[in-house]
Order: C-alpha cells, then sequence, then structure tokens
C-alpha cells in the first residue's frame, strides 16, 4: 500500500510532466505563430518587391489583326466548306466549273477565285472554295449585292442548296509573313492544316512562325497563311502544296534537319487547342492546280 508520501512524490512528477508539456506546446505555437506572421511579411514584401519588375501590358491602340497583316489594305478572304451528298459530288463539281469561273474573270465582281477543291484525306464528299477581296470588307459587300442581282448565280446557289448536307464558312486575313497566293501549275496535292488557338496567343504564334515559314519555303510549298476574322475565332490555316504524297512526306521530314525548326516545333504546339489537317485535289477551275 502507498502510504502518504509516495502519493505525495506521485503527485508531484505528474505536475512536473504536464508542466514542462505544456511549456513546450505553448513554446512551439508561438514559435509557428511568429515564424508564420514572418512568413507572410516576407512574401508581402517579396510579391511588392516582384510587382516592380512584372512585365506590363503595352496599352496599344492597334488590334491584333493590324499587327498580324501586311498593312491596312490587306486583301480579305473567304473560306468555304461545303459538305455534299455522295451521290451528288460529280454533279456539284461540274456545276461548280461551269460557274465560278465566270464570276472570277468578270471585272464587274472585285473578288477572285484562290482555289477550289475536293477533299481527298479527311472529311469526305466535301469541297473547299477560296475567294480573295481585294479592298477588304467594302468589296465583299459589293460583291454579295451584285451577286444577288445575277439570275445565273443565284439559280447556281439554288441547284447547289439541293446537293449539300451542310456548309460553313469563315472570313480570314493573310499573314504579313505569308506570300500571297497566286496561280501555279500541276499536278499538285494542296494541304489546309487548320489549328483552333487558345484565345489569346494568336500574336505569339505569329511570332514564331514569321522565323518558322523560313524553314519551309525551299521546294515552294508555302502557300498561303491565314487567320480568322469571322467564323471560327483565333483559327489559323496554312495551305501548302506538293507533287504528291511523297514529296509532302520527304519536304517534311527535311525541315527537322533545319537547326531552330525543333524549338518552334515545341514553343507553338502549347497554343493549339485542336489541330486537322486536309487533303486536297484541284477541281478543273481551280487557279491552284
Amino acid at each position: 500500500m502507498f502510504v502518504y508520501g509516495d502519493c505525495m512524490a506521485v503527485c508531484y512528477i505528474l505536475y512536473t510532466y504536464v508542466s514542462v508539456h505544456m511549456c513546450i506546446n505553448t513554446t512551439i505555437c508561438i514559435f509557428f505563430s511568429r515564424g508564420l506572421s514572418a512568413s507572410n511579411h516576407r512574401n508581402r514584401e517579396d510579391s511588392w518587391f516582384k510587382s516592380l519588375f512584372v512585365r506590363k501590358v503595352d496599352p496599344r491602340k492597334d488590334a491584333h489583326s493590324h499587327l498580324l497583316t501586311k498593312n491596312e489594305e490587306s486583301n480579305l478572304y473567304k473560306i468555304q466548306f461545303h459538305n455534299v451528298k455522295p451521290e451528288c459530288l460529280d454533279a456539284y463539281n461540274q456545276l461548280c466549273e461551269e460557274t465560278l469561273p465566270s464570276i472570277h474573270n468578270d471585272k464587274y465582281y472585285p473578288c477572285e477565285l484562290v482555289g477550289t477543291w475536293n477533299t481527298w484525306y479527311g472529311e469526305q464528299d466535301q469541297a473547299v472554295h477560296m475567294w480573295r477581296y481585294r479592298g477588304g470588307y467594302p468589296a465583299l459587300t459589293e460583291v454579295m449585292s451584285k451577286l444577288r442581282q445575277n439570275k445565273e448565280f443565284m439559280k447556281y446557289r439554288e441547284e447547289r442548296g439541293k446537293m449539300l448536307l451542310s456548309r460553313r464558312n469563315q472570313l480570314l486575313l493573310e499573314f504579313s509573313f505569308w506570300n500571297e497566293p497566286i496561280p501555279r501549275k500541276g499536278p499538285n496535292i494542296y494541304e489546309l492544316r487548320s489549328y483552333q488557338l487558345r484565345p489569346g496567343t494568336m500574336i505569339e504564334w505569329g511570332n514564331y512562325w514569321a522565323r518558322a515559314i523560313g524553314y519551309r519555303q525551299h521546294n515552294s510549298e508555302a502557300v498561303g497563311g491565314f487567320f480568322s476574322q469571322i467564323g471560327n475565332l483565333y483559327m489559323v490555316h496554312h495551305l501548302w502544296a506538293y507533287k504528291d504524297l511523297e514529296a509532302r512526306e520527304a519536304t517534311r521530314n527535311a525541315a527537322w534537319q533545319h537547326e531552330g525548326w525543333d524549338e518552334v516545333v515545341y514553343y507553338t504546339v502549347p497554343l493549339i487547342q485542336h489541330m486537322d489537317s486536309r487533303i486536297m485535289i484541284p477541281m478543273k477551275a481551280s487557279p491552284l492546280q
């Protein structure tokens, strides 16, 4: 049995144990609290200090399109995608070949047919047309107004409508660092590579490709480069010409032998949300053969 003295000893030991631990915990809390406070203070100081060196956005008064195009009088382009009923594709092509050149060759209309194609690989039973309007939006408005008075064209639209499953278009501007697409002799196949960019990255894309295009002009494969103004926004289209699929593969592989091409690819891929490739065959009426 414990005697009174033993009980007093045990109580003293327990009191000492509890007091020491309370003191330690209190010390830790104070240390942690002070450390956290000091850390927050340092973070605020660092944040303020770093803010002095953050790159400020240049309050430009120019639209991005003005920074990327050749000049204020840049050509306006329209690209059309027509998904044709499979059983109507031959009749559709014949209808286009009978109608589109007449508009292209008539000086009454301030527009030119850049190219007209059937998709070979990619979206099947599809036709792609590209028009150029010299003079921008006023030229486009003038052409649309005049075509509404053209009975032959309105008949063409009516017949065309019976052959289509769907259609869509975009209005485009051309990048300043690409050559303007001009007629060329064939036979060639054409690749239309379309990139949906992340919003806000068009200037960055243009900066990289202004340098990259130099790596892809050795075989005259670069036809045109465009970005959307109306339709799907932040959309880029690159148009390339090759003799055949084998030439395409060889040309694209050769680009990797140029110092700097890999860097361009590395930095532009993260800008892309979605990309698509069409291999296209020119119609008989296409200025790009």
